[in-house]
């Protein structure tokens, strides 16, 4: 719904290993934690492992997997969630970043069932240290 906002501009950081980016919601509406269904970690068109993606918000951090059963971690649209992963990003250099969401919205039902979005954004901008 709102795909162009997803990455905050300006929020690439590494530590040579890891890299990691701001994220905005793609709604207009507070989601629990259970609603994130994935998240997509991509840079120079590098996507970073499953497996070491991370999801933080209100000082929490999570596996995705972990977030199934959160129902009392609610991402707000007014808050930005970290989205990391490893991946070797030079700092200093520009990067292109794609960061895919798939989510639910519990209080939408359709005929398939509750409704599932994807929304996608590019940015490319430096990273920080």
């Amino acid at each position: 719904m709102i795909p162009d906002r997803i990455i905050e501009a300006g929020t690439l950081s590494t530590d040579g290993a890891r890299a990691s980016v701001e994220v905005r919601i793609p709604w207009y509406r507070a989601l629990p934690g259970s609603c994130i269904d994935d998240a997509v970690l991509t840079v120079d068109g590098v996507p970073a492992p499953a497996d070491s993606v991370r999801w933080e918000m209100n000082g929490r951090t999570y596996a995705l997997p972990e977030l199934v059963d959160r129902t009392d971690e609610w991402w707000f649209p007014l808050d930005s969630a970290v989205l990391s992963g490893d991946l070797p990003v030079v700092p200093g250099a520009e990067h292109e970043v794609t960061v895919e969401l798939k989510l639910y919205i519990p209080y939408i039902v359709t005929d398939h069932g509750v409704l599932r979005i994807e929304e996608r954004d590019t940015k490319t901008m430096e990273a920080k240290q």
